[in-house]
């Protein structure tokens, strides 16, 4: 068989899977599924957030079209990394699912105790995500809910079926929780046709599409696109200039993982509707949220559609 052939009975193949996956009431293993709608703690998480993958053997990504938000940080290496964000739907699978970090548990605060999907952490960081006001349901505490896709290596193949965490979408989109709203622009403003935003060994860029009303993401030069096909976009782009520091943490090949610092203030830009608004960030403490204004004091709503949160280190975007 030819490489192409391979390559197309691969996808195939995980195409098939994905779809008996989404199907199943219970897992290949015989694992029922956890209870919805309670969270370990015996509340109810208000949004599940998954850490995903976002190099490229791990593209295209599965259900992240269906994120309320997307936040883009910076990981070792100065590559980047996504926490997606739901809470007005659930696609069946969400993927890849990689590591999470000290940064993550700092950004979710602004949540009302959020559910956290994620595949691991390095080891010193497990007791702190234990100790935060989160559900952590790594593959350890909810193994059917995950499985490894035979289309590309580990670890770029994990995923999670969201169905089978103790989670139950509300139906209300997550920047609620933010204290956001979708409404007017603001005054002003100026047209903007692309913008990206550059990490030490990433970039993600972002093109105005009249026609679709999206800002059109690509990842690294490569427009993004989901298993498939579709092109991901945003109705509202979040430029927003962060201090990027060492953490106390390293990776498994001793790395110094970055710590994104988002309480505090900073400048921000706003992309929505073709145009390109200045504006500040401001986040008083790790509970409150993050309040985004324009220079004169206007609140700054969103566009409808996806919500595009990109952490830029300050200087770098």
């Amino acid at each position: 068989m030819s490489a192409a052939g391979v390559r197309t009975s691969a996808a195939a193949l995980f195409t098939a899977l994905l779809l008996a996956v989404t199907a199943a009431c219970t897992g290949g293993d015989g694992t029922s599924p956890t209870p919805r709608g309670s969270s370990p703690s015996g509340g109810r998480a208000a949004v599940l957030a998954v850490k995903i993958d976002n190099v490229a053997p791990a593209r295209p990504h599965t259900g992240l079209e269906r994120a309320d938000i997307v936040y883009v940080e910076q990981v070792e290496a100065g590559l980047s990394r996504i926490l997606a964000v739901y809470s007005s739907a659930l696609p069946p699978v969400i993927g890849p699912v990689r590591s999470a970090r000290e940064t993550d548990l700092e950004l979710l605060r602004q949540f009302d105790r959020p559910a956290l999907a994620f595949s691991g952490a390095q080891s010193q960081l497990l007791p702190v995500i234990d100790r935060a006001p989160l559900d952590p349901v790594p593959p350890s505490k909810a193994p059917g809910a995950y499985f490894r896709g035979p289309d590309r290596p580990a670890p770029h193949n994990l995923y999670l079926r969201p169905q089978r965490i103790p989670f139950e979408a509300s139906g209300v989109n997550a920047v609620g929780e933010l204290g956001l709203r979708v409404g007017a622009p603001p005054s002003g403003g100026e047209r903007e046709g692309s913008r990206t935003v550059r990490y030490p060994s990433a970039s993600v860029t972002f093109t105005w599409s009249a026609e679709r009303e999206r800002w059109l993401v690509s990842l690294d030069g490569s427009p993004a696109r989901t298993t498939e096909g579709d092109r991901l976009g945003a109705g509202t782009v979040v430029v927003q200039s962060v201090t990027v520091r060492p953490s106390d943490f390293r990776d498994r090949s001793g790395n110094t993982s970055p710590f994104t610092e988002t309480v505090g203030s900073g400048d921000a830009v706003v992309l929505r509707d073709g145009r390109a608004y200045e504006a500040r960030w401001t986040r008083s403490a790790t509970d409150a949220d993050t309040v985004y204004t324009t220079p004169d004091g206007q609140r700054v709503d969103l566009a409808e559609g996806p919500l595009w949160i990109l952490y830029a280190p300050r200087g770098g975007a």
